[in-house]
C-alpha cells in the first residue's frame, strides 16, 4: 500500500505533497519533469534504493503537478523554482544532491545557482535548460506567437502525453530563469544523462549545456537508443551509477 503524501505550506500559500525519508546525508532530492508527478518510475526506484541505503530522500510535486494545489496552467517554471527551494529549505538539512529529470535537470541548475554551498553533488537526466525560449518560442510560427499574444496561451501535442498548454506567463518568466546566457557554476560532482532517441530533448542540448556550465568534474554520459523517459532496467542502473559516483563517499549495497 502506497503510503500517503505529507504537505507542506510554501512562502507563497502554496500546498506542496512531499514524501522524504529519514537517513544519513547528503539528502538525495528528486525534482521531476514538466507536468510529471513523484510517482513516476524514476522517482519511487530512487526511493526504494534510498531507503535501502539508509540514506535520506525527498520527492515531491510542484504546484499544479500531481498532489499538490493549484492548477498546471497557472504555472510557471519560477513558480516551480520557488516550490523546489521551499521543499528543500523546509524538509531537508545540511548538504543535497539534486537528481532532476527533464525540466527538473533546469530546477536543479536553478537550485544549484540559489544556494550552491548546500549542493554536493547534482545529477540530470535528459535536463532541459531554457527549453521555453529554446524549444517553444524559437519553434513557434507567427501564427502561434499572435495567439499567445492574443488569447494568453497555445497548445502544443507531446509525444508522451496530452498536448501541453503554454501560456505566455510561461514563456515571459522563462526568460527570468534562463541558464544558458550566463555562468553557470557547478562547483561539485555533476552528471548529466542522456538518451539519443530523446524525441523532447535532443542531444544537442546536452552537449550545450556541457560545453557552457564550468566545473571540475562534470560528465555526460549519452545511452543510445533510450528515449525520454529514461526509465528502462538499464537506463535506472545507469542513474543510480552517476548518483552514486557525486556522492562525497563511496556507498555500499545493492542497486
Amino acid at each position: 500500500m502506497t503510503a500517503m503524501p505529507q504537505f507542506l505550506e510554501t512562502p507563497q500559500g502554496r500546498r506542496l505533497a512531499y514524501h522524504r525519508l529519514d537517513g544519513y546525508g547528503p539528502c538525495v532530492v528528486f525534482l521531476g519533469g514538466l507536468k510529471s508527478d513523484m510517482q513516476g518510475t524514476k522517482a519511487v526506484f530512487l526511493e526504494d534504493w534510498a531507503r535501502r541505503q539508509g540514506r535520506a530522500f525527498l520527492r515531491f510535486d510542484y504546484s499544479g503537478h500531481g498532489e499538490s494545489s493549484g492548477d498546471f496552467s497557472d504555472g510557471c517554471i519560477g513558480d516551480w523554482a520557488q516550490d523546489s527551494l521551499a521543499a528543500v529549505t523546509a524538509l531537508t538539512d545540511g548538504p543535497i544532491v539534486p537528481v532532476g529529470s527533464s525540466m527538473g535537470g533546469w530546477q536543479a541548475l536553478l537550485l544549484a545557482r540559489e544556494m550552491p554551498e548546500r549542493v554536493a553533488g547534482l545529477v540530470t537526466i535528459a535536463a532541459a535548460p531554457d527549453f521555453t525560449e529554446d524549444g517553444y518560442w524559437a519553434s513557434f510560427t507567427d501564427a502561434q506567437k499572435q495567439q499567445l499574444d492574443a488569447e494568453g496561451q497555445v497548445e502544443l501535442p507531446s509525444d508522451y502525453m496530452e498536448p501541453y498548454v503554454i501560456t505566455r506567463r510561461m514563456i515571459e518568466d522563462g526568460r527570468n530563469q534562463l541558464v544558458l546566457r550566463s555562468a553557470l557554476n557547478l562547483p561539485f560532482p555533476t552528471r548529466f544523462l542522456q538518451g539519443t532517441a530523446d524525441t523532447a530533448v535532443s542531444v544537442a542540448t546536452a552537449v550545450r549545456l556541457l560545453e557552457h556550465a564550468q566545473g571540475s568534474d562534470m560528465e555526460l554520459k549519452l545511452v543510445k537508443d533510450a528515449d525520454h523517459r529514461f526509465s528502462d532496467d538499464k537506463c535506472l542502473k545507469l542513474m543510480v551509477e552517476a548518483l552514486t559516483e557525486v556522492l562525497p563517499e563511496v556507498l555500499t549495497g545493492a542497486v
